[in-house]
């Protein structure tokens, strides 16, 4: 069970997988995740000639014709990782170690409130 808490990385369909064959035209395919729309990429992209990975404002960010999609998806995860570690730089005066910019330790906490007055 989640406990309320849902997957951050869901997008209700809002990434697009587009598909370009020369026979066949376009194909749109919505996908609620990266994950999703890398796993349509590796399933289609020898059968079409370009497939392409478009994020929520549209931009494309992947297309087969340029990159292979097993390096993509290895930049992204590696990408991904970055993000979920990068935190803003704070030296506790306390040496708490739990304690950063974003999520101060109780005795930080007062000192911001005392601060401020």
């Amino acid at each position: 069970m989640t406990n309320g808490l849902e997957p951050t990385e869901e997008y209700d369909g809002s990434i697009v997988v587009r598909l370009l064959d020369d026979q066949a035209g376009r194909e749109e395919i919505r996908c609620p995740s990266y994950e999703d729309a890398i796993a349509v990429v590796k399933e289609t992209h020898r059968s079409v000639t370009a497939a392409k990975i478009l994020d929520r404002d549209g931009a494309v960010v992947f297309t087969s014709s340029e990159m292979d999609i097993d390096d993509w998806e290895t930049e992204w995860e590696r990408a991904k990782r970055r993000l979920s570690v990068d935190v803003d730089e704070y030296e506790c005066p306390y040496d708490d170690i739990a304690c950063f910019a974003d999520d101060l330790c109780v005795r930080c906490q007062i000192d911001r409130v005392r601060d401020q007055y």
